[in-house]
């Protein structure tokens, strides 16, 4: 089981950024997709999340009114990044599990993650 985050880069302050998260090993379709990201010197801190269907979905207030997440199928699935901020700079990874939930513990697979830097 692989799950293999792309997308990131260096924005400009208020601009965007489309990740992309590819599963592969096995079908996903029970599986919750979520993002979480990690700053230097803080702890991994959760972003967003879609349910197996894709039609619930959970935010970090941080993301609320800014971040998409949305899925293409079992296997892929995204995160739309807009106005991003300064404070958005981290490794973003993309993560899988069984429970639409804001709780790292909840996640079994683990990217290795995409780094998102956005100048001020």
């Amino acid at each position: 089981v692989q799950l293999q985050a792309s997308g990131g880069g260096v924005v400009q302050a208020g601009g965007s950024l489309r990740l992309s998260c590819q599963a592969s090993g096995q079908i996903f379709s029970k599986y919750v997709m979520g993002w979480f990201r990690q700053a230097p010197g803080k702890e991994r801190e959760f972003v967003a999340a879609i349910s197996r269907g894709g039609d619930n979905t959970e935010y970090a207030d941080s993301a609320k009114g800014r971040f998409t997440i949305s899925r293409n199928g079992p296997n892929t699935h995204y995160l739309q990044m807009n106005s991003l901020k300064p404070e958005d700079t981290a490794v973003y990874l993309c993560a899988s599990g069984t429970m639409l939930t804001r709780e790292t513990y909840r996640y079994t697979y683990w990217g290795q993650g995409t780094q998102v830097t956005v100048s001020s």
